[in-house]
């Protein structure tokens, strides 16, 4: 067993045997003991300390898309008891031959056969959830048929040594093509150019009734689903993943995209429809173009992960499972890494770090997307406890948020939102924020910026979130990466007006923008290239923003970090094939930004955005679970028992403690506040903000 597996198997052994039981954990681990030595400081330490808990559906297109674009995520929720449940909306049929292109010259040439290569694919996902679940690829499944809100039946498949842990096949046709122009799709049925889309049914199916789904009945199906298995954390492909700009292709399969649009109209519908479900987030994953990025993943996590993907494949070529279709996908044995898929995991959206802000001394704010809403958490001064979360008015909030402090201490929060509408043509993602009408104060209604794309069909309304500044005056420079893969931006006016988007320039831009401001109040932007980080800074307080300037910054992971420090900007990113946290101190002038010299920041492995407040950085580790370092002490993280969704945000307060906050799986806020002048993260415990009545 690989050491990274190990290593997460031994850190999850506790919470699985002890899920519902969270005081009895703490005490049973010595870590409430370790809070108590600090109670006097910190009252909140006391609570009992947060582990994995919540439930998760997972909705793609295929059988691999699970594997290859959402684990490791997949198999540490699995490894940690989480209830999990994932749903494949097509069968995954493509030519129907089921063999290993230049894998192995045994394999003779298969006939097409898509009901038997559908069945092989289902085995070998069944074989990977199980081995990732129980450490055996034949622990056995029971199969059985259930009817579908939209009017079909769908196979169930259930775990017998683990029921928490399910399959559901819908069985749609897929496109048989990434980006071919096959109305007989996804595609095709969004965009109504078919009234409905058949099933493609495997040969060992239960499921004997053929059907075809409107594009109604599909979204009725995936919110009935969702309705069936009541899950707190959702994660589904990227709805909007843009084309190439060169060539005009779609950077994913064009399954994974339109699939993904019919999960955002079923979440929109469930959460509408559905009064006494739980809250719930959403997790969106980037797909084929993590392959033109560098790897995300350190190497003996991308090898766990590359494990399950031999087994999906049958690469062994044994047949343990002794079904006449085979047991597993042969097209995917030649490669089981893809085409450098399998070593990165990169969030297509929330994985921003500056969803947590101050207002007025000692008063916080949490944000986060819950139900398609905009949620917010307060904590009412230093002393006082968190409340909420309340939802501000007004749907279709896509995942994600950013915030900016107004110079009165009123907060603004910026997020994007997704319309629907009856044209699929007018499906569209645009710009919105929401300022306090006063400080402390309620938020006023989502006022639109709009987008810098003018249709859908042009580039997919693939843009980024957004990132704010603030001027002197309380004025916001809102930034946002365009699906030319350029950076833009639209400034307020003194009569609060905006100006319309403005191209600063830029070329293959990934992720997210970030902003901030040093001491000298001079405006900076950065953003990640495939290969690169480019600047965009201020010479002077006020002045125009001067770039793009090449850093020379050696290639990250994508996500940044900006934090003021002095008279310069310090940027936080990943080293590709290890995880480990770089730093750069950035100073503007009035020609190209001066660097620091690269250091490392501690620590080791992990993926995502970091979160830095003071000296204390705070990420995901390489087991997955929030965890927290001190910036110049041990390159190593001190790892929690709690998987989270997004990325964590950290608050430096006046007063020197350190607040750090993530979402947790179940939908749930958790923080964990460091005393001044105690930034050891060794005597970290996570609990929730709002703690169960």
């Amino acid at each position: 067993m690989p050491i990274a597996r190990r290593r997460f198997l031994l850190a999850a052994l506790l919470p699985v045997l002890t899920v519902g039981a969270t005081g009895v954990l703490a005490v049973a681990t010595g870590e409430q003991t370790s809070a108590e030595a600090t109670q006097e400081k910190n009252p909140a330490a006391a609570l009992p300390a947060s582990v994995t808990a919540g439930s998760v559906v997972q909705v793609v297109a295929h059988p691999d898309d699970d594997l290859f674009f959402m684990n490791p995520d997949l198999s540490r929720s699995l490894t940690a008891g989480t209830r999990l449940t994932t749903v494949y909306l097509t069968s995954g049929e493509a030519d129907g031959r089921n063999e290993a292109h230049g894998a192995d010259a045994r394999d003779p040439e298969q006939p097409a056969d898509r009901a038997h290569y559908a069945e092989a694919r289902q085995n070998g996902i069944r074989s990977a959830y199980a081995q990732m679940a129980t450490g055996d690829r034949t622990s056995p499944w029971r199969r059985t048929v259930i009817p579908t809100a939209g009017g079909g039946a769908a196979e169930l498949d259930v775990l017998i040594a683990r029921p928490q842990v399910s399959l559901v096949w819908v069985q749609l046709r897929e496109a048989r093509n990434p980006t071919a122009d096959n109305p007989d799709s996804l595609r095709g049925l969004w965009n109504g150019r078919i009234p409905a889309l058949g099933a493609q049914l495997s040969s060992g199916t239960p499921v004997r009734q053929d059907y075809a789904y409107t594009k109604d009945q599909v979204i009725r199906t995936i919110a009935g689903l969702l309705d069936r298995f009541r899950p707190t954390t959702i994660r589904m492909q990227d709805p909007t993943p843009g084309r190439y700009p060169e060539t005009g292709k779609y950077t994913d399969h064009q399954d994974h995209m339109y699939g993904a649009r019919f999960v955002q109209a079923a979440l929109a519908s469930y959460a509408a429809q559905v009064a006494d479900r739980p809250r719930f987030s959403v997790q969106n994953y980037l797909g084929y173009h993590n392959g033109s990025l560098p790897h995300a993943l350190d190497p003996q996590t991308a090898e766990t992960k590359t494990g399950y993907l031999r087994t999906y494949a049958w690469q062994d070529h044994q047949n343990y499972c002794g079904s006449p279709s085979g047991c597993g996908d042969r097209k995917v044995a030649g490669s089981p890494t893809g085409r450098n898929w399998a070593q990165s995991l990169r969030y297509a959206r929330a994985d921003t770090t500056s969803w947590l802000v101050e207002g007025t001394p000692g008063r916080l704010y949490a944000f986060a997307a819950l139900d398609g809403q905009m949620a917010v958490w307060t904590r009412q001064g230093r002393t006082g406890g968190w409340t909420g979360p309340a939802l501000l008015p007004g749907t279709g909030i896509d995942p994600g948020a950013s915030t900016a402090r107004l110079p009165d201490g009123r907060v603004a929060v910026l997020a994007t939102r997704t319309a629907f509408v009856a044209a699929p043509a007018d499906y569209r993602r645009e710009v919105v924020y929401a300022v306090q009408a006063a400080p402390n104060g309620p938020f006023g209604p989502w006022q639109s910026l709009g987008t810098p794309e003018t249709a859908d069909e042009e580039g997919t309304s693939s843009i980024s979130a957004p990132s704010a500044a603030v001027d002197p005056q309380g004025r916001l420079a809102v930034y946002v990466r365009d699906s030319r893969r350029a950076l833009r931006v639209r400034e307020q006016q003194p009569d609060g007006g905006f100006t319309p988007w403005q191209r600063l320039g830029g070329d293959d831009l990934q992720g997210d923008p970030v902003t901030a401001v040093d001491a000298a109040d001079r405006r900076h932007v950065y953003a990640t290239t495939s290969k690169t980080v480019l600047a965009w800074t201020a010479p002077a307080p006020g002045a125009p923003l001067q770039g793009p300037f090449p850093t020379g910054l050696p290639a990250t992971t994508v996500p940044l970090t900006a934090v003021p420090e002095g008279s310069g900007v310090r940027l936080y990113f990943r080293r590709p094939d290890s995880g480990v946290v770089r730093t750069v101190l950035v100073t503007a002038g009035s020609g190209k930004p001066q660097l620091s010299s690269i250091s490392e920041a501690g620590g080791r492995a992990g993926y995502g955005a970091v979160s830095v407040a003071g000296r204390l950085l705070s990420g995901r580790a390489d087991t997955g679970t929030i965890a927290a370092t001190g910036l110049g002490g041990p390159p190593a993280w001190t790892e929690s028992r709690m998987l989270y969704v997004g990325a964590p945000s950290s608050v430096l307060e006046p007063a020197g403690a350190t607040t750090t906050a993530v979402l947790g799986l179940d939908a749930e806020l958790h923080v964990t506040t460091t005393p001044p002048a105690t930034p050891d993260p060794h005597h970290t415990t996570w609990h929730r903000a709002v703690p169960t009545p």
